[in-house]
């Protein structure tokens, strides 16, 4: 019996993998974090919230249309989602993704219901062709 379960745990672990792999999927679920491609990420943050996580010389450089710069290195990053309804779905990105995906988890921890992270930040925006601001 042991043998099998191992078996099948080894099997389950290895479908995960492929799955987080596999570049068809578009829409990854990490608890109550999704993390999105930049299409969705462009179509679904219509009339929400997005935060951009840089650094304000990294947002001064260009930033999607309607963002606000929360800097995720400033002291109290997380007290300033204090303003913002935690019942409201919540659009984040940083520059790769790399600041993104522990933010994320951050502010999922606060409480909000819905927290969108952009996939590759806004080097993966920019090479899908989508429009900068500055």
């Amino acid at each position: 019996l042991i043998v099998v379960f191992i078996n099948f745990s080894c099997e389950n672990n290895e479908q995960k993998k492929k799955k987080l792999r596999d570049t068809s999927f578009t829409q990854i679920e990490l608890g109550k974090v999704i993390v999105m491609s930049p299409s969705e990420f462009k179509e679904k943050s219509v009339n929400h919230t997005i935060v951009d996580i840089r650094t304000p010389n990294e947002f001064k450089q260009g930033y999607i249309k309607d963002a606000i710069n929360i800097n995720y290195y400033e002291r109290n990053f997380l007290k300033k989602f204090n303003n913002y309804d935690k019942n409201e779905p919540i659009y984040i990105y940083c520059r790769s993704g790399n600041r993104t995906s522990s933010a994320a988890k951050k502010i999922s921890k606060l409480g909000f219901k819905e927290v969108y992270d952009l996939r590759g930040g806004i080097l993966n925006w920019s090479k899908n062709n989508n429009p900068i601001e500055k």
